[in-house]
């Protein structure tokens, strides 16, 4: 019995483990500190949904085309793990058209989406109930040695470790998206109504 007690325990482990793995490999987060609001309470799932990410499409106006729209995958941070402020900040170089953007015309915007979390269960991306959020700005460059800088530069690295080993040479620097207005939908009937004031005011 107690042979076969120990080769149960092992099977589900392996299953747990395979599970795990599974979810790394598609990218997604399988545990997260900071339980998922009701969809009601919508400047409290706005700013869980921006401070459980860790990435998502960060849109300016590009200079190399014309004015066109430019979406890129970008890191960021809204501050340490459980204290996020709900403004993001980003680590970038010139290298980039990003930046390059933005420097010549602030108007962006960032996008996420629930689904990279994982904990929108088979439920398409596209879908009302696996919300999605597109912050909308200007982004702006954040001076280095100022305490926001220091600030951002702290949140950043401890959400993206890798980022403290980039090349010095690629002149990296941080910039946040000053929100002027927020699209959210995390249920069915449309964009939630949600100010700015609201946003940054959520109690989480």
């Amino acid at each position: 019995m107690k042979v076969k007690g120990a080769l149960d325990y092992f099977v589900i482990a392996t299953i747990f483990i395979l599970v795990v793995f599974q979810e790394c490999v598609n990218g997604r987060t399988f545990l997260h500190s900071i339980p998922r609001p009701h969809p009601d309470d919508a400047a409290n799932f706005a700013r869980w949904l921006v401070s459980q990410s860790s990435w998502g499409v960060l849109n300016t106006i590009s200079s190399d085309w014309g004015g066109a729209p430019f979406g890129n995958v970008v890191s960021f941070s809204d501050g340490l793990p459980d204290k996020g402020k709900g403004i993001p900040y980003f680590y970038l170089t010139t290298l980039d058209p990003t930046a390059r953007n933005a420097l010549k015309d602030q108007r962006s915007s960032l996008t996420l989406s629930e689904y990279s979390l994982g904990t929108c269960g088979k439920s398409d991306p596209e879908n009302p109930t696996c919300s999605k959020i597109t912050l909308i700005g200007k982004l702006k460059l954040v001076y280095g040695n100022s305490k926001e800088a220091e600030f951002a530069r702290t949140a950043l690295f401890v959400k993206h470790p890798e980022m403290k080993g980039w090349p010095k040479s690629h002149n990296f620097e941080v910039f946040k998206l000053e929100i002027e207005n927020i699209f959210m939908i995390n249920w069915f009937g449309g964009p939630k109504p949600l100010t700015v004031d609201q946003y940054l005011h959520a109690k989480m």
